[in-house]
């Protein structure tokens, strides 16, 4: 099926909405005592354990958050150093648990379930401290496999259509997903968190980079074939879904050693149960593209768009001055993240609001968001306590830099009913919906596009985690009744889809135990 027939992105889209989209069981039940497993594990690979991570970075967290990427000036090369940090930080495993049955591991971004589907990579060229190779990152010992050796970037190069920050990266990191280890719980609804738990671990990703002060890339345009042969992943089961361009450097990568063949590493089975959903794959293979033409053809100014003019009282943000920023530093501001499993039914500030708002919405460095800036979803809340600011329904107009009051009132009963009659959302100070207007988005990408829409909305969500925690605060990401979000917001919000929920508030107590949400 081609990307442009875009029938195949509604009907995927519509079938696993909640509460009984035509793709999903309503009977199914996810079984704990078969849970998969969560790491990737090469059984005849020796591993290259990862140096430990120095000092932290003095860049304040809040800095990192917000930093937009500049276009490079200069050769910037990431080191064994900044890769280990670079990774540790984005999918390493921050915290542990024992129990009587087992260690339960938790990692630096936050994922549905807890089940930690995405997987990455590294195809890199000779760095300080790293020969060229393409690599495997594991979590659970904290090093990296050797698949092939030798500079293979310029496979993944060509697959992009030749992207310029791909062309000029000295590292690249490929993110893939395991349908699985997410589908046994979430059903077909699976492929929505392939990018969704992708996003999360991309913010923690960019701004560890920015605080390294090294230049990255997110690229979403690429040959999925290309990259998936290079990996050799089992294409049925475990696919690339985003590329992230690391440092800068002045020549292009030169031809690969060899044509990458089939490997035939044995590999750890997750599971001695493992159910299809053809839905899965049939969307990824619907939304794939098929030469590096087509790659080349991505990443193209996105039509202009923005939300119409405020008709409703208007808020103006009021974030953190420069000297009022909290001093910790991106790491241990990814340590202490967790998922919020109670909040506390407390205000928190207009001045903590406007700091989350301002410091995650700044834009994103992504081959689908030129010109820089510019984005395919629309921010909408439903602020239940917040000192100064109405409780009611708001659009967030980035361009103002204010909040836009839709509905006055209190909405706590259907903040908890839109995420799925649960407490979180009900109790949480403010609620924050992405919500994209499909239909463009899918006429200008194809089906593709409704993974830059998913990813988008995620990535910022990710961000709105972690400058959640730089405050103090707690944060979670929710499931949501797609349909009943839409209407709750419309007029406005007619003819969107929502993308993505995040709670935000004050924690009700010490979490001893952070579980990530979400469906």
């Amino acid at each position: 099926m081609s990307n442009q027939d875009t029938q195949a992105a509604w009907h995927y889209h519509n079938g696993t909405k909640h509460p009984h989209g035509p793709l999903m069981d309503r009977w199914h039940a996810f079984d704990p005592r078969k849970q998969p497993l969560l790491f990737k594990i090469y059984s005849d690979l020796d591993p290259i354990p990862l140096p430990p991570i120095a000092q932290p970075l003095s860049m304040p967290a809040l800095s990192a958050v917000s930093t937009a990427a500049l276009p490079p000036t200069d050769e910037r090369m990431p080191d064994i150093d900044a890769i280990t940090r670079i990774l540790h930080y984005s999918a390493g495993i921050t915290k542990k648990i024992d129990y009587p049955w087992g260690p339960m591991h938790f990692r630096a971004a936050a994922c549905t379930g807890a089940l930690y589907h995405i997987e990455l990579y590294l195809v890199c060229g000779d760095l300080p401290g790293l020969e060229a190779g393409v690599y495997h990152y594991a979590p659970h010992d904290s090093a990296l496999r050797l698949l092939r050796r030798g500079d293979y970037r310029r496979v993944v190069v060509d697959a992009s259509g030749n992207s310029p920050s791909l062309a000029a990266s000295p590292a690249i990191i490929v993110f893939t997903d395991v349908f699985w280890r997410n589908a046994c719980k979430y059903q077909a609804r699976e492929y929505r968190h392939a990018f969704w738990d992708c996003g999360t671990i991309l913010a923690n990703t960019l701004a560890v980079s920015s605080a390294l002060d090294m230049p990255a890339q997110v690229v979403a345009g690429f040959v999925d074939s290309s990259v998936n042969r290079l990996l050799d992943l089992e294409s049925q089961r475990e696919v690339a879904v985003a590329l992230v361009s690391l440092g800068n450097g002045s020549a292009q990568p030169p031809a690969p050693p060899s044509q990458p063949g089939p490997l035939s590493l044995d590999t750890v089975a997750i599971s001695d149960t493992e159910k299809d959903f053809p839905a899965i794959r049939e969307m990824h293979d619907a939304s794939s593209l098929a030469d590096p033409a087509e790659a080349a053809a991505w990443p193209v100014p996105n039509p202009p768009r923005q939300l119409p003019k405020p008709e409703g009282p208007i808020t103006a943000l009021c974030p953190l001055e420069a000297t009022e920023i909290p001093q910790n530093s991106i790491e241990s501001v990814i340590r202490r993240r967790g998922s919020t499993r109670r909040f506390a039914q407390e205000s928190i500030t207009l001045q903590q609001l406007s700091t989350i708002l301002e410091t995650s919405t700044r834009g994103l460095p992504a081959d689908f968001l030129i010109p820089p800036g510019s984005t395919l979803n629309d921010v909408y809340l439903i602020v239940n306590a917040v000192d100064g600011l109405e409780s009611g329904a708001y659009v967030f107009h980035r361009d103002l830099g204010a909040l836009e009051l839709l509905a006055e009132g209190e909405f706590r009963y259907q903040a908890g009913f839109l995420g799925l009659n649960q407490e979180l959302p009900a109790d949480a100070s403010v609620n924050v919906y992405f919500l994209a207007n499909l239909e463009p988005v899918l006429q200008r990408f194809g089906n593709r596009g409704y993974r830059a829409a998913q990813l988008e909305a995620s990535t910022m969500a990710g961000k709105m985690y972690m400058a959640a925690y730089a405050q103090r605060l707690g944060a979670t990401g929710l499931t949501f009744y797609d349909d009943g979000v839409t209407q709750f917001f419309s007029p406005h919000a007619e003819r969107k889809s929502v993308m993505f929920l995040v709670a935000l508030g004050k924690k009700a107590r010490r979490q001893l135990i952070d579980i990530d949400t979400g469906g």
